[in-house]
């Protein structure tokens, strides 16, 4: 399983609040290889979990298209 780059950076969403990720957003991070690492602000000791950079990319068009709200 791919691992972080030293060099790589965690980001946080821009409509995540300022309290040290307490309030349920999840870090993304890309990773050699064409990888997105993403992984839950609350607890950054569990495991990230690992999808292909396409996968990340169609997930946050529908996101964007509102193909998950109810």
């Amino acid at each position: 399983m791919p691992t972080l780059d030293p060099a790589g950076t965690w980001r946080k969403s821009s409509f995540s609040g300022g309290n040290g990720g307490a309030d349920g957003c999840v870090e993304v991070a890309a990773l050699p290889g064409g990888v997105v690492a993403v992984r839950d602000t609350k607890d950054r000791t569990r495991p990230a979990h690992h999808h292909p950079a396409a996968a990340w990319t169609a997930f946050l068009a529908g996101v964007r298209a509102g193909e998950f709200e109810e």
